[in-house]
Formats: C-alpha cells, sequence, structure tokens
C-alpha cells in the first residue's frame, strides 16, 4: 500500500509541475492548465479515498507517536 502512495503523490507533483509549465509558456495554453489541474484533483481525491478505505478494511494502521 505505501508504494501505491508514494506514487500517487509523485502523480500529483508531476501534473502540478506540468500545469505550471503550460501556464507559463502563455495563455494560449490554458486547456493543458485546466486539464493538468483537473488531474491533480483527481488524483488527490483517490488518494484519500484510498487511504480512508484502506485504514476501514485495515491494511493500514495508525502508529503512536512516543
Amino acid at each position: 500500500m505505501k508504494p501505491l502512495i508514494v506514487l500517487t503523490l509523485l502523480a500529483i507533483v508531476a501534473s502540478l509541475g506540468k500545469a505550471l509549465f503550460s501556464m507559463s509558456s502563455g495563455p494560449e495554453h490554458a486547456a493543458r492548465v485546466v486539464q493538468a489541474l483537473s488531474w491533480r484533483i483527481g488524483l488527490s481525491v483517490a488518494l484519500f479515498l484510498s487511504v480512508l478505505l484502506s485504514y476501514h478494511f485495515g491494511l493500514i494502521s495508525p502508529h503512536l507517536l512516543r
């Protein structure tokens, strides 16, 4: 489960980078910015739901700080 979380976080950062690059390229690339940010939102929601469901089904468990 941890590799999936890390890969999803990396994909979110990559999507943000793509949006930043598209935004800095000029206003003619507005559609690419919207698409990259939409992917970021979708990946973030998917990550959040997968962490919640993994906790619910016991695939991951929290640990206490000592």
